[in-house]
């Protein structure tokens, strides 16, 4: 086998969750501080900052699982039953959001149920997404390349505790956006609940770090043996500084700085999480190339990748371009 084409796609599925968690995050995170704004104005307002872009976002989801289940379909068959629960869930929660988008408007003024779906959506996703995240991280039981463990052993503390955290996280992304995209009294509206969630995300990014390493052996051989202790110390060093720079810039009244260093504070958390993690696919068990399709199917897949990628990225960056700064009251898409 081409030891080459399983990096290949593990790079590329890599890179797609990290978009999705990225772009998907923020509108996610707006459902989720939907509840909590006063005035139906600015539930309006804060929808319509998120309107032209929600639905594009989760393109990449679609090519993370698709690119998961062409490219490891090994790691695909075990990952699901391991996980069916809440991935189903989380879809399920997707569903109800995205119906809230194009049903609200028109439901006006009886919408009631159209806001529920929209929070309740965004908050059952996040969490549950983090609860994926956290069964992954725990590890797997693999036997001869299948799943052997049972219906409910991702519901965990540890999976519970990553669900709040990543539920946090879109919260304090989708505040972020919010600063940069609005005015007046929505963009103080996030003003205030942005410190909070920083604070909250920054301390279960130290207890994840933590709490892994002291439950998880190969976690603590990867970041505490030597010489790796001396090659990893400036990610969770540029991770502090980088928070210390949001809440700075939060205080100042940035616009774009908060949005942007919280987007560099997921990135170098997610870095921690795949130097943990690699080679592994299925954590403990199961390897990038144990997983693997033929190089055959790899290669045909990966072809046709190569054209659609660059037309994802095109059309992303020309909505955000089109769609370009700050959003007032009265104005959006929908």
């Amino acid at each position: 086998m081409e030891w080459y084409l399983p990096v290949i796609w593990a790079g590329l599925i890599g890179t797609a969750v990290a978009m999705y968690v990225i772009l998907d995050g923020f509108d996610l995170g707006i459902g989720i501080l939907f509840p909590f704004a006063r005035e139906e104005e600015e539930r309006d307002l804060m929808m319509n900052s998120v309107a032209p872009f929600w639905d594009g976002n989760e393109t990449w989801l679609v090519l993370g699982g698709g690119g998961l289940w062409v490219a490891f379909p090994m790691a695909y068959s075990v990952v699901m039953p391991a996980l069916y629960l809440p991935v189903i869930g989380m879809l399920l929660a997707l569903v109800f959001r995205g119906v809230s988008f194009e049903f609200r408007w028109v439901a006006k003024p009886g919408h009631l149920i159209w806001d529920i779906a929209f929070a309740g959506g965004s908050i059952v996703a996040a969490f549950l997404q983090g609860v994926i995240l956290g069964g992954l991280l725990q590890g797997i039981d693999v036997e001869n390349g299948q799943y052997a463990g049972g219906a409910f052993d991702w519901l965990t503390p540890f999976s519970i505790f990553v669900g709040l955290a990543v539920v946090a996280g879109y919260a304090l992304l989708g505040a972020t956006w919010l600063i940069m995209r609005t005015s007046g009294p929505v963009r103080e509206f996030a003003r205030r609940y942005a410190p909070a969630l920083l604070l909250g995300v920054v301390g279960a990014m130290a207890v994840i770090s933590v709490w892994t390493p002291l439950g998880i052996d190969r976690v603590a051989e990867r970041w505490f043996s030597t010489p790796n202790i001396f090659l990893l110390w400036p990610i969770p060093l540029a991770a502090a500084l980088t928070a210390f720079g949001v809440w700075r810039w939060i205080e100042a009244g940035r616009d774009g700085l908060p949005f942007f260093g919280t987007i560099v504070l997921f990135l170098l958390g997610y870095a921690g999480l795949v130097i943990s993690n690699v080679p592994y696919l299925v954590p403990p068990h199961l390897t990038f190339w144990d997983t693997a399709a033929a190089p055959a199917s790899q290669i045909f897949f990966l072809m046709g990748t190569i054209f659609l990628l660059p037309l994802v990225l095109g059309y992303t960056a020309f909505v955000y371009w089109v769609f370009r700064g700050k959003i007032a009251p009265g104005e959006g898409y929908h």
